[in-house]
């Protein structure tokens, strides 16, 4: 499946430092979040996709806060606590806390401490009932890629179904991210890069390398409106955005393009916004574009934010109506000119 084509000159740093491990493979180490198996959000067909830690952005709206952090972190999961029902409170995870970064909280839940905790597990080991569960787990390449192709014949059912690397941001651990790219295109595995935009040019570029479908984010034209929301200005994004393009006219790799933008009420929904980045991919153009994807806000990271004792400023909003969402989409027709495939995905009301 792989190109033939030379990597391009400013990609071949990261290329270098992939291969200097070559060797040891279990040098090539990364933070994983989770594995989700059998998806159909993150690529076309059915996809396993696994999320790194770590994000250069926070997105107000985030609906997967517990990938920000580049660290470890646990959390607390409250219906698996047994605490209740046992004569002595249980109290594991309390007793075993090296550090002393948990406490009971006055409704009986466990409070994290989060400039004590180092996110060491050993609470997570300590709980009889799973309730301390540890956000991130240690993999070396090889052994991430083995898990995602378990799932290689549920892919060869589905059309151009494969692996996502995903996150948070998959470019900030961008050699465990290549060599996983690597050992799962010389499988036979399509593969995915899940991206906000926000990285060197020339990490992308090496990683677009072993790259089938790069899923860029563009979120919000106007830079001030974008670092309010998110806590950095857009212009990088945007910069890679438009050589991303340019080197899809130059290269076969990334094979295919799928834009996907967040819907989000009160923040990236208004006309305006969609028009402004619709002008934008008209200009920049990129060939192989096959879909912009309009990502319908939803609430299902709610109890996320709870369980990380954290506060979600979207907790009371709504789900957007179908009308408006039918609207925004017809604005991003019209902005590209009716040349790119618009459609919006998720929950709405009607």
């Amino acid at each position: 499946m792989g190109s033939s084509r030379p990597a391009p000159l400013a990609g071949r740093a990261l290329l270098a430092g992939a291969a200097a491990l070559d060797g040891d493979a279990a040098a090539i180490t990364g933070l994983v979040l989770q594995i989700q198996r059998m998806s159909t959000e993150d690529g076309p067909g059915l996809r396993s996709s696994a999320f790194l830690k770590g994000c250069p952005l926070s997105c107000a709206w985030c609906h997967n806060p517990e990938s920000i952090e580049t660290r470890p972190q646990v959390q607390w999961l409250g219906l698996r606590c047994i605490a209740g029902r046992t004569a002595d409170g249980c109290g594991a995870c309390l007793r075993s806390c090296p550090r002393g970064a948990l406490s009971r909280g006055a409704q009986g839940n466990i409070e994290v401490e989060r400039a004590s905790c180092v996110g060491c597990g050993t609470c997570a080991e300590a709980c009889p009932g799973g309730a301390m569960e540890l956000l991130g787990t240690r993999m070396e390449a090889g052994q991430l890629a083995d898990e995602l192709l378990k799932d290689l014949s549920w892919w060869k059912a589905s059309e151009r179904g494969g692996i996502t690397l995903t996150g948070g941001e998959a470019s900030l651990q961008a050699v465990f991210a290549l060599e996983v790219f690597r050992l799962c295109r010389k499988a036979g595995a399509h593969t995915a890069l899940d991206t906000c935009g926000l990285a060197k040019w020339e990490t992308l570029e090496g990683l677009y390398s072993q790259v089938d479908l790069v899923l860029y984010d563009l979120k919000e034209a106007d830079s001030g409106r974008h670092r309010v929301f998110t806590g950095a200005g857009n212009e990088l994004v945007l910069a890679n955005f438009e050589r991303t393009a340019a080197l899809m006219r130059s290269a076969a790799m990334p094979a295919s393009m799928w834009i996907r933008t967040p819907i989000i009420p009160g923040a990236t929904d208004s006309e305006e916004n969609l028009l402004a980045l619709g002008e934008l991919i008209a200009r920049a153009d990129p060939p192989r574009l096959e879909r912009w994807e309009l990502c319908a806000f939803n609430k299902l990271c709610a109890g996320k934010y709870r369980s990380l004792g954290r506060k979600w400023d979207y907790e009371e909003a709504s789900l957007m109506r179908r009308e408006d969402l039918e609207r925004l989409a017809g604005s991003a027709r019209r902005a590209t000119g009716g040349k790119v495939e618009v459609s919006w995905t998720g929950s709405c009301r009607d």
